[in-house]
């Protein structure tokens, strides 16, 4: 897709680009409430699945707490989703009000900005969520134009 086309079908990102893509082909599951690699906001998404993350174990460890285990999902979520469940280093869309429960406690993950779509500002500054951006230069967490963690291995 071009970025007029991105653009128009899944909107803007923070940053007030077109939205990029959340997964990174042969390194993430398919992420999305579409599950086409994008956190992109649909007003359908009970969850609201619009803030693009790259977990770490922390946050898995924290989700898990509350009830939603991304690392291990029952079989039949795996089954049915195709979700063989996550690894600290991957990305997935995230709900923006968990994002922002996780960063209330001190475990949020790092966000890829250029992937994480406006509305999540509708529930976390523009300033927390870029404190948090793997690819946006001078902020404490940036690792590069590709945002590629060493949390990856990358």
């Amino acid at each position: 897709l071009t970025d007029a086309q991105r653009h128009a079908i899944y909107g803007s990102n923070i940053l007030g680009g077109p939205l990029q893509p959340c997964t990174r082909p042969g390194l993430d599951p398919v992420t999305g409430a579409n599950r086409d690699g994008y956190a992109a906001y649909l007003p359908s998404d009970p969850g609201c699945h619009v803030v693009a993350a790259e977990v770490t174990q922390a946050f898995l460890d924290f989700t898990k707490s509350r009830g939603n285990n991304l690392s291990d999902p029952p079989l039949i979520v795996q089954w049915l989703c195709s979700f063989p469940g996550l690894r600290p280093g991957n990305r997935w869309a995230l709900c923006a009000s968990r994002w922002r429960e996780a960063w209330t406690m001190g475990v949020a993950p790092p966000i890829v900005a250029a992937a994480t779509h406006e509305h999540t500002l509708r529930f976390v500054s523009k300033e927390v969520l870029l404190d948090h951006a793997l690819d946006v230069p001078g902020y404490p967490m940036y690792m590069g134009q590709a945002g590629v963690s060493t949390l990856a291995g990358g």
